[in-house]
């Protein structure tokens, strides 16, 4: 069963008719309602992105996200979901010189599990990760951003700057990590 922690983005209704559509079994929950001692019932989780930084939020993401690598938990995190998977891990995030909206092409740098050749997706952030702890690769950059995905080098574990849920190669992406 997937989980998929909805942390206000206003693209949450594209994820959730995604994987309705593709018939992916998940539950949704808020993190102010989510019960974290629920999570071992998932197999997966994916963390949505956000529209407002709320300190609580950011708390209850970094214990999913440390449940996930403590428990071998498949886990994606949507453009907030990365930023905060690479902080909880010791990275940083930084403000971006503008606004990144619309559309991009991702250029895949590694081998990896979920996605194969470069893909165009739907940009919608102004902060991005600006150092990555050593547990993380980056497995794909753009030219506005070196991190737009991201992966634990020991875990099923990944995050993407943009939003998948967003266009056809995204949800492309999203399809591969429910299938791992």
């Amino acid at each position: 069963m997937l989980l998929v922690v909805d942390n206000g983005s206003i693209y949450t209704k594209q994820l959730t008719d995604f994987l309705n559509k593709k018939n992916i079994s998940f539950e949704k929950y808020t993190p102010h309602i989510l019960e974290l001692n629920s999570l071992q019932k998932y197999n997966s989780i994916i963390l949505s992105g956000r529209t407002k930084n709320e300190k609580k939020i950011n708390a209850i993401n970094s214990k999913i996200i440390n449940f996930a690598i403590n428990n071998n938990k498949k886990l994606l995190g949507i453009c907030y979901g990365a930023e905060i998977l690479a902080l909880t891990l010791g990275g940083t995030i930084r403000k971006t010189k503008s606004i990144q909206k619309g559309n991009e092409t991702i250029e895949i740098l590694r081998d990896n599990l979920i996605i194969k050749n470069s893909i165009n997706v739907f940009e919608s952030h102004n902060f991005e990760i600006s150092k990555l702890p050593n547990i993380l690769i980056s497995i794909a950059k753009s030219n506005n951003c070196e991190y737009e995905i991201i992966q634990h080098k020991e875990k099923l574990i990944f995050g993407t700057q943009f939003h998948p849920e967003m266009s056809i190669d995204g949800n492309n992406l999203i399809e591969n990590f429910c299938s791992l």
